[in-house]
């Protein structure tokens, strides 16, 4: 029996890196699993590859989209017991003073609709079925959102953005809704790509030296991947969870200790 059995999971952002490899997690401990990607040929790729994979292609900022993916699961497996949210962005270690006068309003906008509003949209939209169901909401925090340093002032602030919002959600949806997060450390293979704003949209993050640098970086000496990350999202999302709530689980390879 896989840990999962049963359970009918929604991910945001599950074209690629962590939210892929989450995706193919959930599916192999036993989920029925669905994917919100904006990118089309992401999104079509899922589909080729994950079959049973109820594919909606949107934007996990427009609620309008949130809640068509919402409908897609519902109308596929007759409810929704989890949501993850694994869409962001990073600002490549910009800092206040690397930011013009003109680029911050817009920046600011962009990395907090992405890192942040995102995840509130998510959950608005799949509430409804997941107060019906008692289930789960896993949000993507970040080692970021956790200690300076691990990217820009933007992208910081946005990942302490999201533990508010595991806290207050968990708060407010208590007792029918658990809301946790995973805070994944530095990552090989996430195809993480900046803001527009700051013209860093074609730039992705990782290349030669990634690996060394993780490793060198991780009292663990570890380089983890999505595929890493994964089984914390699903230990979250089980039932052997189910007195967990408010919780954010560091997968970072130590990096609190150091």
């Amino acid at each position: 029996m896989g840990w999962l059995d049963g359970k009918r999971a929604l991910v945001a952002g599950a074209g690629s890196g962590i939210g892929r490899a989450v995706l193919a997690a959930f599916g192999a401990e036993g989920a029925r699993v669905a994917a919100l990607e904006r990118d089309p040929v992401k999104a079509a790729r899922l589909a080729d590859e994950v079959p049973g994979c109820v594919v909606s292609r949107g934007d996990a900022t427009s609620l309008a989209d949130a809640r068509t993916a919402v409908g897609a699961v519902v109308d596929a497996f007759g409810g929704l017991d989890v949501l993850v949210n694994c869409v962001g962005i990073f600002d490549f270690y910009r800092g206040l003073t690397d930011i013009s006068d003109e680029q911050l309003d817009a920046a600011f906008d962009e990395i907090f609709a992405v890192n942040v509003k995102s995840q509130l949209v998510c959950v608005r939209a799949a509430l409804p079925e997941l107060r019906q169901a008692a289930g789960s909401v896993v949000l993507t925090v970040s080692t970021s959102g956790f200690y300076p340093g691990r990217g820009g002032v933007l992208y910081v602030a946005s990942k302490f953005a999201v533990r508010g919002c595991v806290i207050a959600l968990a708060h407010e949806l208590a007792p029918r809704v658990r809301v946790n997060g995973v805070a994944p450390g530095g990552t090989l293979g996430t195809e993480l790509t900046g803001p527009r704003s700051l013209g860093l949209a074609g730039q992705v993050l990782g290349g030669p030296g990634r690996e060394q640098d993780l490793r060198r970086r991780t009292p663990l000496q570890v380089a983890l991947s999505g595929q890493d990350h994964a089984g914390s999202y699903v230990f979250l999302a089980s039932d052997r969870a189910r007195g967990i709530t408010g919780t954010v689980v560091h997968s970072d390879g130590g990096a609190g200790v150091r």
